[in-house]
């Protein structure tokens, strides 16, 4: 699953250390799969609290030894979400507050309600909690949190570039970076160990046809209708531009490559320049599988690329409100002492 580094403006805690979370996610993702495929393995029960005291209220309601145990036999464990006491989060506050300099808190668990039939709906129902948990990340962080549009829960191609890549590839979705403070969003980018991928992802009705062209407009078939969109090329060289001048100003070698991707549809582009690459319906299988079965670790030019990226990236978030009041607290206590 690839990891989401940055959501279009939104403050994200990769900002805070580029080099730690790329690989505290890998190891954390990993972790939490193996512990909840060991309770899958074991026959665990999957249940909400409703279901749980319905299942008390049986076994404790049963006469005799035999049946009691039957009937735990048969739900060999049973796994279920605690609800947090008013206690809780006051307690998780404090540790929060005494880990603010080295944000040691990676708060991801998760939970099943009801048992998967299969292995692959186990992977699917835990997939969707780590892409509900990335859009935490690249929304928030511990003192500061950006309010993200409720469309990314759902955001079909985005979800699409997270589960459908290895852990090693960072995404920027449309990020938005500063140009002499003028704020330019870019295309999707994704920085694998070995190449940083421009994508502009052209999607339409199925089997829709698209005739390239050098021109500023492009057409598009779609059945016996026609019609005329921007040029994709306009906003590639663009993206493509800014990434090779932030390259070449931090001493970045990672070679950048210009995409323009359809997975539904068709591009006619004979005169297609030098350089760009474009992968339609025919061509798809063939590109996914090659980026799905890389096998290729975090390497040091990838991070590098990455963070002089979001470091030129704008931010809009604001302060939590614990950390607002902290803040007000300490300046009371400075005028009282002074």
């Amino acid at each position: 699953m690839a990891q989401l580094i940055k959501l279009q403006d939104y403050v994200s805690r990769y900002e805070k250390d580029m080099i730690r979370y790329p690989s505290q996610f890998v190891h954390l993702k990993k972790k939490k799969w193996e512990k909840i495929k060991q309770q899958w393995d074991e026959g665990s029960t999957f249940m909400d609290e409703e279901d749980l005291q319905q299942f008390k209220e049986e076994v404790e309601g049963m006469e005799g030894k035999d049946g009691k145990d039957g009937l735990i036999k048969r739900f060999r464990k049973v796994w279920v979400r605690e609800e947090k006491t008013v206690e809780e989060p006051m307690k998780e506050l404090i540790e929060e507050k005494s880990n603010a300099c080295n944000e040691s808190s990676f708060d991801f668990e998760p939970h099943m309600y009801n048992r998967p039939e299969s292995l692959e709906d186990l992977k699917h129902n835990y997939l969707d909690q780590v892409y509900q948990f990335q859009l935490k990340w690249a929304s928030s962080t511990l003192m500061d949190k950006s309010y993200m549009d409720s469309k990314y829960l759902r955001e079909e191609p985005l979800r699409y570039f997270l589960q459908r890549f290895p852990d090693t590839y960072l995404v920027l979705y449309k990020p938005i970076i500063l140009i002499k403070k003028a704020p330019v969003e870019l295309d999707i980018l994704v920085i694998t160990p070995t190449t940083a991928w421009c994508i502009l992802l052209l999607e339409g009705l199925d089997k829709s046809a698209y005739i390239g062209s050098t021109e500023r407009f492009w057409t598009v078939k779609t059945g016996t209708q026609d019609k005329k969109i921007l040029s994709p090329l306009i906003s590639l060289d663009r993206t493509e531009h800014i990434l090779k001048q932030l390259f070449k100003q931090q001493n970045v070698e990672l070679p950048i490559k210009k995409t323009i991707l359809s997975r539904n549809g068709y591009i006619d582009f004979p005169d297609a320049p030098f350089g760009l690459n474009i992968v339609d319906k025919r061509s798809y299988s063939e590109w996914f599988a090659q980026q799905r079965n890389s096998r290729s670790p975090l390497k040091h030019m990838q991070m590098k690329a990455a963070k002089v990226i979001i470091e030129h990236t704008k931010t809009t978030s604001v302060r939590r409100m614990q950390w607002s009041m902290d803040k007000s607290d300490d300046s009371t206590l400075s005028k009282t002492f002074e």
